[in-house]
């Protein structure tokens, strides 16, 4: 292994393979939980189950995950994430009742760090001016597994090449990550060197410490209240999604995996390709800013969408929200020094996952509250709504952190001194 040198394409591949798997599963998983409900507002409230379930166990365990990382390398971290995901997929396929599916989510978001850990793996191998945009690539991984994944289950759930089968897709899912395993073990190299490790801490590991200590990062501040914000209003927009569109346009798993597919393709040509042309045409700050108020606008128009086709319209109008989360996280990778990555990343997908544990709260509740509601009436929308609100506070958290900044900056310069 040490003959081989890390680099980009190595972690770009296993993230791939990853993504494509959750991808999967994203648009079958609320009519599999279907199967063992009898109403639409059972449906919603089972699926947020699931989903801060989910959420909670990757808030406790993801600062953790990043933590070891930082101790033992990222390599290790990685073929155990990968191992409990496919696991995840197995137990869910072949689970006789709504209890057993959640268990599978405890196991899921206990050993769900890849993305942090992969983050990290791509901070140690990238000089600090390439970081954003490295980090951004890594983002598009997501993209193209969001355009390959839910259009592959519409196609093997959703009855296109036959009679359909929701369960097929998790099959193919932990089919998925056994390759994913098997790169990873023979193929992908270890990025963090031994120089550059640091001993376990149990308190770094500590979820609400690990959060404390990235919110100090130099420079971050409420930088950080604006990403938790920004990931549950995006949390409650991707928990109800497949759910909405199916009472209100009557779309199955192939209809909502198309919408995902053009989501991800967005992503894809976003991330992939013009990051690094509108962070210099925009400036991080105004990009962030940029992203968060086309996002506020967009989830609105989509709980005022009447039509199918709007969404894809909307998805496609709304390209600079997926720049926001990116280009935070790169500004925080930037402020951690180079033995904290593992952890201020997993820090991040921490808070991440802890708005996943409220996000249904949220979101499904307020749709089980509207789903027996005629599909014409405005009010289902309100999801969506919620979700705008949301994204608007974190528009006004971040414009205010950066005025702050920016201000502070002006007068250390006035005096003479560095800014803060």
């Amino acid at each position: 292994m040490n003959a081989r040198h890390p680099a980009i394409g190595f972690i770009m591949v296993t993230s791939l393979l990853d993504v494509i798997g959750i991808g999967l599963i994203i648009p079958i998983m609320p009519a599999l939980i279907g199967e063992f409900t009898n109403s639409r507002d059972s449906q919603a409230y089972w699926y947020a189950a699931t989903g801060a379930t989910y959420g909670a166990f990757q808030f406790l365990c993801a600062p953790l995950l990043g933590a070891l990382s930082d101790r033992f390398g990222r390599r290790p971290l990685l073929l155990l994430g990968i191992a409990g995901l496919g696991a995840t997929f197995l137990l869910t396929a072949v689970a006789p009742s709504l209890w057993v599916i959640v268990a599978a989510r405890v196991l899921g978001g206990g050993l769900s760090a890849n993305f942090a850990v992969a983050q990290a793996y791509v901070a140690d191998i990238t000089p600090v001016e390439q970081r954003t945009q490295a980090l951004g690539k890594l983002g598009a991984m997501f993209g193209i597994g969001f355009v390959l994944g839910p259009m592959l289950a519409g196609v093997l759930g959703g009855g296109v090449l036959g009679a359909g089968d929701l369960r097929l897709p998790l099959y193919v899912a932990a089919g998925l990550c056994a390759v994913n395993w098997l790169y990873g073990l023979l193929i992908l190299p270890e990025s963090l060197t031994a120089q550059a490790r640091r001993p376990l801490s149990w308190a770094r590991a500590n979820p609400l410490s690990a959060l404390a200590g990235v919110a100090r990062l130099h420079g971050v501040g409420a930088l950080v209240v604006a990403f938790a914000v920004t990931a549950l209003a995006q949390w409650v927009l991707q928990m109800t999604w497949v759910l909405y569109l199916k009472f209100k346009f009557g779309w199955g798993p192939f209809g909502s995996g198309a919408s995902l597919f053009v989501a991800g393709l967005v992503a894809l040509i976003v991330q992939g390709a013009l990051l690094g042309r509108l962070m210099h045409a925009f400036g991080e700050r105004r990009l962030i800013l940029a992203g968060m108020l086309s996002a506020t606008i967009a989830f609105a128009c989509y709980g005022l969408a009447s039509q199918g086709w709007m969404m894809y319209a909307i998805i496609a109008g709304n390209f600079l929200a997926q720049c926001t989360i990116v280009t935070i996280q790169g500004i925080v990778s930037k402020a951690a020094p180079a033995d904290e990555q593992g952890r201020a990343m997993g820090s991040l997908s921490s808070l991440a996952s802890l708005t996943v544990v409220f996000a249904p709260a949220i979101g499904n509740v307020v749709l089980a509250q509207v789903s027996g509601l005629p599909a014409a009436d405005w009010r289902v929308g309100a999801p969506f709504f919620t979700a705008s609100v949301l994204q608007a506070l974190a528009l006004l958290i971040a414009w205010r952190h950066f005025a702050a900044h920016r201000a502070g900056a002006n007068t250390a310069a006035s005096m003479g001194q560095p800014g803060t």
